[in-house]
Formats: structure tokens, sequence, C-alpha cells
């Protein structure tokens, strides 16, 4: 096919099959647990022109049919030029495939090999529910011979360190990471998760500063300790997928007993605008493949310097209350440490809220509630603020005290 009248393109096409062996630069089959979409970028570099979105046609048409899992191993140049304006429009041909597969409930991984550039980057790669970076390989919209040299920002680590990639893995882990995350990515339910058992202190506190004190300890279990002790294994998925990533937040999807769980955790920091938005991100992704969610709320409150105000952390959060109170999956959510006002009260469910016996909960920091009221008696303070989980539980905000 030459619908252009491309000079030798026909020439060109013969001598890629020849030389790889396939018709076209991409192909694909059905394993039992899922559909995988291979490029070859020995085939005029893995560019995709009309037959080529034919064929990614065919891959999700199979996937849709059987309700598997599609998993993209992406390695091109982009579009290919000797099919102009026909095939740049195959971008949103393969974009409705991943909406019909997305609207059907069913997970899609993309693998990004070397290189993963142009359109197919923005249309397949980036768009899937999960993306695997390999190790050292180039990743971005722009190509090698259109973007300044040697810089990181275009690689697979570049692309993981800017929100848009969940992990950099090498080769050789690449099919046991793609075989975990489809054992992952299906078989949740939606029986709410189980409420983590407490593992730090299990008396509870005499007054409200003696809380704070507790929460704030440095020898108190975090959120890594907790979800180690939950989960039996679980796989990490990283960035907001907007150009930041928050490290005091950890998400992923989990395997407790063989039910699969989504997580978001705080780890004490205050939580940023690219943690609100990685939130929502993942709190989207567990309501459409149905896996119910876990969160772990450990927070002073949310980013209020001038760099969050900038980056959106109004709206970050706002985002984040929509999206917890909207979504279909069951969201059980356990304080650990620190809940810090709204920052905290975002990631909370708001009927399956539980606490730890070295947490508290609070309408804001009772140092910073000393100030704005210009009082003093911070410790005073504190317990009129009623932050104790037994304070909380009698007052109904949560629903109880998690026992060891």
């Amino acid at each position: 096919m030459n619908p252009l009248g491309w000079p030798g393109y026909g020439d060109q096409l013969r001598r890629a099959r020849e030389r790889t062996g396939g018709a076209e630069s991409v192909s694909w089959r059905r394993n039992a647990d899922a559909v995988v979409i291979t490029f070859d970028f020995r085939f005029l570099g893995g560019s995709v022109g009309t037959a080529t979105g034919e064929v990614i046609e065919e891959a999700f048409g199979e996937a849709l049919a059987w309700g598997l899992p599609v998993v993209s191993s992406i390695a091109t140049g982009g579009s290919r030029m000797q099919e102009g304006m026909l095939s740049l429009r195959q971008l949103q041909r393969v974009a409705r495939l991943c909406a019909v597969h997305r609207e059907a409930g069913l997970p899609h991984v993309s693998v990004l090999r070397d290189p993963t550039t142009g359109g197919l980057w923005a249309s397949l790669g980036a768009g899937a529910d999960v993306v695997v970076g390999v190790a050292g390989a180039q990743v971005g919209f722009a190509g090698s011979r259109v973007r300044p040299a040697n810089d990181p920002a275009y690689t697979a680590e570049g692309q993981f360190a800017a929100g848009t990639v969940d992990m950099v893995v090498g080769e050789d882990e690449v099919d046991p990471v793609v075989g975990r995350l489809l054992g992952l990515l299906v078989g949740g339910g939606a029986v709410p998760a189980e409420v983590p058992r407490a593992l730090g202190a299990t008396d509870l506190p005499v007054d409200g500063w003696s809380a704070v004190e507790r929460a704030r300890a440095v020898e108190r279990p975090r959120a890594s300790a907790y979800l180690d002790d939950y989960f039996d294994h679980r796989v990490a998925l990283s960035g907001d997928r907007a150009g930041g990533v928050d490290p005091g937040l950890l998400c992923g999807i989990g395997s407790r007993h063989g039910r699969s769980i989504a997580y978001v955790a705080q780890t004490g920091t205050a939580t940023t605008p690219a943690g609100f938005r990685t939130a929502s991100r993942v709190i989207r992704l567990a309501g459409r493949l149905a896996l119910p969610v876990l969160t772990l709320v450990d927070t002073p409150g949310a980013a209020n310097d001038a760099a969050a105000e900038r980056a959106g952390v109004g709206a970050a959060i706002a985002e984040l209350f929509a999206v917890v109170a909207e979504t279909r999956v069951p969201i059980t959510t356990l304080v650990v440490g620190e809940g810090g006002s709204g920052g905290a009260l975002a990631l909370s469910s708001p009927d399956h809220t539980w606490i730890a016996p070295d947490a508290y909960f609070s309408v804001i920091a009772p140092e910073l509630a000393a100030a704005i009221l210009k009082r003093d008696d911070v410790r005073e303070l504190a317990d009129d603020l009623m932050l104790r989980p037994q304070d909380l539980v009698r007052l109904g905000i949560v629903r109880g005290i998690a026992e060891a």
C-alpha cells in the first residue's frame, strides 16, 4: 500500500519484510492472561502507518472479545512519513481503541523499549494504566534527530523522575514485572479492604498533647512498615502524569490473601500537589478495575509554600475530594500518624476511617491553632481540639481504633 505514491516506498516495505520476516512493524498474540502487542524497530523504525493501525485494532478487538488486558511492548520512532497525514491519524485510531478498552474495565500495561518516541509514545505508551520503562531506553515525544543531544529528560529514567513512568526496570526484569502486574490488576472484588493491625503503641494517650507527641515520635511505625506487614507482595506506581512526583507518597497495588488492593499511603511529610494528583490517579484506576482501596493517613498537612500554590495545591486537593466522593469502590482508611487538616482528610474514607492508638486527627495542628487564635496554651488547646483517638470515636469521626 502506497497511498501517497511515495517514491521507493514499496521497495522499502519489501526489504523490511525480508529483513524481519513480518508483514508490518507491529504484531500481536493472545496469551492466557493478556493480548500482547509487539513493535519491531527493524521494520522501518517501528513506525506506524495505516496497515499498522489495522493490526493494532485487531489486537484490541481480540482483547475486548476475550476480556483480557493489553500489554504494549513498544519500540518506535513514531508515525510513518511515507504515508503522511494518513499515518498521523492512526494516533486518533489508537486513542479510540484504548478508550473503548478502558471503558470495558480492562487494564493496559505499556513497556517502553529503546526507543519509544513520537506520537505512539503519546497515544499508546503514556496513556496506559501502568507504564514500565526499560532502563536506558530513549523515551520522549521528540525523536533523537529533533531534540537536544544527551539530555537525560529523554530517557526512561528522566520520564520516571517527571512522573510519566511508573517504574524503570532492566530488560531481564520486564517479563516478571509485567506478570506480577497482570496478576494484581484483576481480582479485587467489592469487599472493603481489611483494617491493618496497629503496629505501634496499644494504649491510648492520656491527653491531647500526648497524642500529638506520640504521633510525631521518630520511633513510631511509618507507612512502609504497615504496607510490609499488610501485603503479601506489592508493586509500586509513581507519578501524577503531569510532570510531578511526591516522594512522600507511596502508591501501588498489592496482594493480601490472594486479593488485589490498591493503596495510597502518606509517609509523614507534607503532601504536595503532585502527591494529591497521584492519589487521584490511583483511586480512579482502582475504581475502573473494581479494586478496593486502602489509604494510610500520616501528614502534618498539605504543602503550603509558594511552590505548592503555583503548582495548584488547592485544585489538586479539590480533585482528590471529588474522586473519593465519586468512586464506586470501597475505601478503607487508617490514620497511622499525624492527621493534619485537609491534607489528611482528602485521603480519608467518608465512612470507613479508623485510627491507630498512636495517631491523632485534627482540624489543624495545635501550634497553628494557637497562633491563629492568639493563645499561648498549646497543650491545653490540644485538649480542646478533641484530637485523641478516643475523642474521635466518641465524636463519630472514625469508626474505631485499630488493634494490634
